[in-house]
């Protein structure tokens, strides 16, 4: 159907994911440093995003797009809570084929990140299917599992949360491996976290 709904000019989007906190419905995403519409039935064409951008880089265009789904933003709000929604979490323990991986937002989170940030749940697990690892520790290659897991299920997106730490490097690069592997365009977002808790990128 043709509607309206928001436009984001990535040349003007400075990254600030102000928009995607204004989005009640989750229809904005932060993918590599930009904001994203990641799903057009979740955006109801108000433009609550609009007035909070400093950069002017959002608004409304008409155009084809899946029509406003309120049953499924309700859903999504109600599970969205910062709890965890899937089990197991650990890479080496999940499952390839699980439904929680059917249109799964994916949070590949390096052990360490769920206590470095203090706002780790409520920041990057809402709306998210979480699996973690430490490639120091568990001393093995994730992208293979990684791999399948992309192959067989359809993820919208890949955010890791890694540590400033040189061995953190690993999980990034297996998940950067295992998109590769997979054949599949999933955007990706890699925020990287200091010892101190802040978010670096």
């Amino acid at each position: 159907m043709i509607r309206k709904i928001i436009k984001i000019d990535e040349e003007k989007c400075n990254g600030c994911g102000l928009c995607a906190e204004a989005c009640h419905e989750g229809a904005i995403g932060m993918v590599n440093g930009k904001a994203k519409l990641l799903r057009d039935d979740y955006c109801d064409g108000l433009g609550d995003c609009l007035p909070i951008c400093p950069t002017d880089a959002i608004s409304f265009e008409e155009r084809e797009a899946d029509p406003y789904d309120e049953a499924a933003v309700k859903a999504r709000m109600a599970k969205k809570s910062g709890t965890l929604t899937n089990w197991p979490v650990q890479i080496k323990l999940a499952p390839v084929n699980a439904p929680y991986f059917d249109g799964a937002h994916l949070l590949i989170a390096a052990d360490c990140t769920a206590f470095a940030h203090g706002d780790f749940h409520r920041h990057f697990l809402d709306g998210r299917i979480a699996l973690i690892g430490c490639p120091k520790l568990d001393q093995t290659d994730y992208s293979e599992k990684l791999a399948d897991i992309l192959k067989e299920n359809s993820i919208q997106s890949v955010m890791v949360t890694r540590m400033e730490v040189p061995c953190c490097g690993g999980l990034e690069y297996a998940v950067k491996q295992a998109l590769e592997a997979s054949g599949k365009d999933i955007p990706l977002e890699v925020v990287t976290i200091g010892i101190d808790g802040q978010i670096r990128s």
